[in-house]
């Protein structure tokens, strides 16, 4: 029988890839909902190309007009909108897997709701543990869910794991997230606050959506990464390091306790950890290209000090400061970091400001462990409005 999948975000980069991935794949898969929070002539479009029996709207008025034209175009798919929606598909009994690709921590409640119903939770939104932590581990294992990694990073380390998970805390001495850098790896820090988000949108190596590209540029995504990698794979944060890989062809790696080293390799291109993910533990193809190793470029690493890099990408760092901090602080950080990105998008912050943003938040907003989704979402709230604060005052500065 054919898997039903729900998109959460089918219309950003990984929920397109993620419907090539099944257009080559339609015996083994059918779409059983599609969500977006507001691109309608995207999401009628793939409404009438996978026929999805629900497309869901994050934004009411968006909504309203995609209702209006699936009824114009005589498509059987049924409309819906808002946040109970969004975990309605998320949790049906006819759903098999869900790919979460929601960013920011709007990703949340749909992927909590997955994990209670028991799903494959296909996690492309990092923000889920990020912002989530054991609240989200507790219902993926009282739900009974598998979750697997889509990040490219993380599906790297999965798939340079062994297959069963009580055997990692006797093996793994380290696991190293590789980054590209972004653009500018090399650039002068002194002349970060002139970046325009036009340039730290335009990332070297991966097509991303534009605040996934400004997080790469200012190193947070990697950040963000190695508090994914704490819970993904219960390791503690000594034991994750980073290395700049500016090829970005080995995606990830772990080192064993006996100094062996085992890499994921492959091109740059979403659609392999997707693929994976939908799969596993069985590959399918992907539709990316391989690798040539006749033709390959050198790779070369870097690390995270050289060349100045501290002070280029000062936000790293506060990875394993908020993991070794108060439960809810990596929330605090997401919550900040989200805010201040859109800021500087928005142009009333400097690049080099985001990270002042990030640090002023999580100065004034100390976490009391948060024990359940309500916690989550008030502490989310108080950590945006007081970086909201923030952001006045660098523009008033």
């Amino acid at each position: 029988m054919k898997q039903n999948i729900t998109i959460l975000g089918s219309t950003g980069s990984v929920g397109t890839n993620t419907l090539d991935v099944l257009a080559r794949h339609l015996d083994r898969y059918q779409v059983f909902a599609l969500t977006a929070s507001q691109q309608v002539e995207l999401m009628l479009s793939q409404c009438a190309q996978f026929k999805p029996k629900f497309a869901v709207m994050a934004q009411e008025a968006a909504g309203r007009v995609l209702a209006d034209r699936v009824k114009a175009e005589n498509l059987a798919v049924e409309v819906l909108w808002g946040a109970d929606a969004l975990d309605f598909v998320s949790s049906h009994e006819q759903v098999d897997a869900v790919m979460a690709a929601i960013v920011g921590a709007a990703g949340l409640s749909p992927c909590l709701a997955a994990a209670h119903a028991g799903k494959r939770l296909l996690l492309a939104n990092k923000e889920a543990l990020v912002v989530g932590g054991d609240v989200f581990l507790s219902a993926v294992k009282k739900g009974g869910a598998r979750l697997l990694p889509i990040d490219s990073e993380h599906s790297a380390v999965f798939q340079s794991l062994p297959e069963d998970p009580a055997t990692w805390p006797d093996r793994i001495d380290q696991i190293i997230l590789t980054a590209s850098g972004g653009p500018f790896r090399t650039r002068d820090s002194a002349t970060l606050k002139n970046v325009t988000p036009e340039e730290a949108c335009a990332h070297p190596n991966w097509v991303m959506g534009r605040k996934i590209s400004v997080d790469s540029a200012t190193m947070m995504n990697k950040a963000l990464e190695v508090i994914e990698a704490r819970y993904l794979f219960g390791v503690s944060p000594d034991q994750l390091n980073v290395v700049i890989h500016p090829q970005s062809i080995i995606h990830s790696m772990v080192k064993y306790k006996d100094t062996s080293v085992v890499a994921q390799l492959g091109t740059p291109d979403m659609r392999v950890p997707i693929a994976y993910g939908l799969s596993w533990p069985e590959r399918i193809t992907s539709g990316a290209q391989s690798l040539d190793f006749h033709t390959l470029k050198p790779m070369t690493f870097e690390a995270i000090d050289d060349h100045g890099h501290p002070e280029r990408f000062p936000g790293l760092k506060l990875a394993w400061q908020a993991l070794k901090a108060t439960s809810g602080t990596c929330a605090v950080l997401n919550a900040a970091n989200e805010i201040a990105v859109e800021a500087f998008l928005n142009r009333q912050i400097r690049f080099d400001q985001i990270h002042q943003v990030n640090m002023a938040t999580l100065e004034k907003v100390i976490p009391q462990s948060p024990q359940n989704l309500d916690d989550l979402l008030h502490l989310d709230s108080i950590s945006r409005k007081q970086a909201a604060d923030a952001v006045r005052a660098c523009h008033a500065g």
